[in-house]
Order: C-alpha cells, then sequence, then structure tokens
C-alpha cells in the first residue's frame, strides 16, 4: 500500500479526480437531513465533504464508500454542491492507494471479475446468454428494429433470469423483431465507475460501443436503470449517442399502442418502490405507474417516500457489492413501509432493487406475505397466454 501524500498533495489529486466542487459547500447540513444513511446509523456527508477540503483526513475510513449516490443530497442542495462526484474522487484516490477497508473488498473482487469476463459476477463471458436458451432469441443483427441489452444481473442472477425471459416474452407478444449480443455484451460499467475505478468503466464502455458500432445498432432497450443511465448521460462522453429505452418506457408504449393485451387480472394491492437511477438520475415516474394501471384489477399503492423523495433500496454507487451490516439496510425499512401500506406486492423496475428486497425478504421472513415483481413479470401474467 501507498503512502499517503502530505494534505496538500490529496487535496490536488481529489481535484484532479473531479471533487473540488466542494468549495460551494457552506455547510449548511441538507445533505445530512436527506441522507438514507442517517435513518440507520450516524453518518454526515457534511463532515466528508469539510475533510476533502482540508486533504481528507481518514481516506483509510468506511465513510466515503457509504454513498450509494441515490441523488437525494445534491437534489436537494441549495448550492449546487455535486455531493456524488465528491464521493466518486475521493473513491478515485483510495482506490489510487490501494486503501479499502475489509467492507469494501467484495467490490474488488466484483471489480476483478469485470476486468476479465465483463461482468461483477464471476460469471464466464461465454455463458452470458445462457438465460435466453430454449427462448428463440436470435442474435442481433444490423436491421432488426432492437438490441435487448439484458445487462449483468439479468443474464447471471437465477432470480433476476426470470426477468430477462418475461422482457422476452412480452417482446415477442409485442411482435417485435429484437436480438441480443450475447457474450458480446459487456457490463455498461456505471457502478464500477462510483467505486473510483475510471479506467474499467472506459475499458468497458468502449468494448460496448464498439459492439454497438459493429452490429449496427440504432435502438437500445435496457431492464436497468444504471444501464440506462450510463447510455444515455455518459457513453456520449465517447461522442456516440443510441436512442436508449428503459423497459418501464416501451411498455407503456407497447400497451398504449393496442400491442399489449392487459386482459387477465391481477387482483394485488401493489406499492411501487422508484428506483433512484430511474426516478431521481432521469425523472422517469409516471411510466411505470402507467404499466401498472393498465393491469385489470391491479390496486396501486403509494409508499411513504416515493417519487422525488423516493427511498434508496441500498444497492447504488457500488453498494450491491460492499458488506452492509443487517441492521443497516434500507431494503429492510422499504419492505416494512410496504407492509404497513397494505401491499401484497412490492414492484420496481430495477435489478440491484429486486436483489437487495429479496434478500431483506428472507431477513425479515416475509416470504409469505409480501411479493418482489418486476414490472414485466406483472404484465406478462396479465397479457392473454
Amino acid at each position: 500500500m501507498e503512502t499517503l501524500a502530505p494534505f496538500t498533495e490529496v487535496i490536488d489529486e481529489i481535484k484532479a479526480a473531479g471533487g473540488d466542487i466542494f468549495r460551494f459547500c457552506y455547510q449548511c447540513g441538507k445533505c445530512d437531513t436527506v441522507c438514507p444513511w442517517n435513518e440507520v446509523r450516524d453518518f454526515s456527508m457534511r463532515r466528508i465533504i469539510r475533510e476533502a477540503a482540508f486533504g481528507l483526513s481518514e481516506i483509510e475510513g468506511e465513510d466515503i464508500w457509504r454513498c450509494t449516490t441515490c441523488g437525494r443530497c445534491p437534489d436537494q442542495c441549495p448550492r449546487g454542491v455535486k455531493q456524488i462526484d465528491i464521493s466518486v474522487s475521493l473513491r478515485r484516490v483510495a482506490s489510487d492507494y490501494e486503501i479499502f477497508p475489509q467492507s469494501v473488498k467484495s467490490a474488488r473482487t466484483a471489480r476483478a471479475s469485470l476486468i476479465s469476463e465483463g461482468n461483477p459476477l464471476q460469471g464466464e463471458r461465454e455463458h452470458r446468454a445462457d438465460w435466453a436458451k430454449d427462448q428463440g432469441v436470435e442474435t442481433f443483427s444490423e436491421g432488426m428494429e432492437l438490441l435487448y441489452f439484458a445487462g449483468c444481473y439479468l443474464s447471471y442472477d437465477p432470480r433476476m433470469k426470470k426477468v430477462a425471459r418475461a422482457t422476452v416474452d412480452l417482446l415477442k407478444a409485442a411482435g417485435i423483431e429484437f436480438g441480443i449480443l450475447g457474450s458480446r455484451e459487456s457490463c455498461c460499467g456505471e457502478s464500477i465507475r462510483k467505486t473510483g475505478s475510471e479506467q474499467v468503466f472506459k475499458d468497458l464502455a468502449r468494448a460496448n460501443i464498439k459492439a454497438f458500432v459493429d452490429s449496427g445498432v440504432k435502438k437500445i432497450l435496457v431492464s436497468s436503470p444504471h444501464c440506462y443511465h450510463t447510455f444515455v448521460n455518459e457513453y456520449p462522453e465517447f461522442m456516440v449517442h443510441f436512442e436508449v429505452v428503459h423497459i418501464a418506457q416501451y411498455l407503456r408504449e407497447l400497451i398504449s399502442q393496442g400491442k399489449l393485451d392487459c386482459s387477465a387480472s391481477y387482483a394485488k394491492k401493489t406499492a411501487y418502490h422508484d428506483p433512484c437511477y430511474l426516478g431521481r438520475h432521469n425523472q422517469i415516474y409516471a411510466d411505470p405507474r402507467e404499466v401498472l394501471r393498465a393491469v385489470p384489477g391491479l390496486e396501486l399503492l403509494e409508499l411513504p417516500e416515493s417519487g422525488r423523495n423516493s427511498l434508496c433500496c441500498g444497492g447504488g454507487g457500488g453498494r450491491i457489492w460492499m458488506d452492509t451490516p443487517l441492521s443497516e439496510r434500507f431494503s429492510d425499512i422499504r419492505l416494512k413501509q410496504a407492509r404497513e401500506a397494505g401491499a401484497e406486492i412490492l414492484a420496481t423496475a430495477c435489478p440491484y432493487c429486486i436483489t437487495n428486497f429479496e434478500e431483506s425478504r428472507l431477513n425479515l421472513e416475509y416470504e409469505d406475505v409480501l411479493e418482489i415483481k418486476d414490472l414485466t413479470e406483472i404484465v406478462r401474467l396479465s397479457i392473454e397466454e
């Protein structure tokens, strides 16, 4: 491990890594008020920003790795301080010095898997399309209407493969000509960038962009808000622009055009959870709700801390790969809110959220009282066979 540079040099490194915006902070503390961490423990983003201004005295601690990049604090900040940029810049500096607390070790494993196999789950690249076996899914070729970019969790995680298959069923039912890239698909890179591994992000992005261009891709459908955010807001840094649509938007379009007929009743009290990277980061709130309202019999419930103020599941900013004590999991709070609202179903549209919610469902022993569903799974149950 390298020796930490004098604080004046560390300040320069933080600025070079993109964190010089901290100079605008006047320590009002609004970030601490809205941060979800303060629902489970004592945590201060304001303190981190103040320390950054003086060279960050506690770079070896856990706190710079806690931020889930949920977007609550920059959304509320009266001075326009980009707290997420500051968090990421601090992580870049820590990564350069190879300073990682114990809880972050698993994120380093994810990084190694991303470098070697193009995904964080240690799945072999050649098996990336195994989820689509027996689904009759074609490899994308130029001229197809749509590329379905399933993403890492839907390609490798057993629970999330169900969402990928439901999505394929819906695309086929709607008569959409689409294909997948299979082993040529790599992680979008959003989360590893948030952990400070900028070069790994760039390598993944360039690999995907090359695959898109070589295949003649024009329109991309994604299931993950993190993929959506990166393709829409970060890949243009490489001077490319693709038409990108999230599955919540696309389902609303297909239903409104009459290409999907939600005719079967799904008489369940269903609460919808806004993923941070779909809602706050990209302002997509109405589409998933309109999709759920189109399902006959479904009673849509609103949760506390919804919409712009939605509670983070805890998986953003690379936290999905880090260790979080049971007593500090935001997802437990969310499931309790859903139960108190009388929900039978907690619906969302993000693989990170579903992964965390399913784990909390087991931890809280809610298996018999609350189900976790992706939008596609609900719509799939509602269309005619």
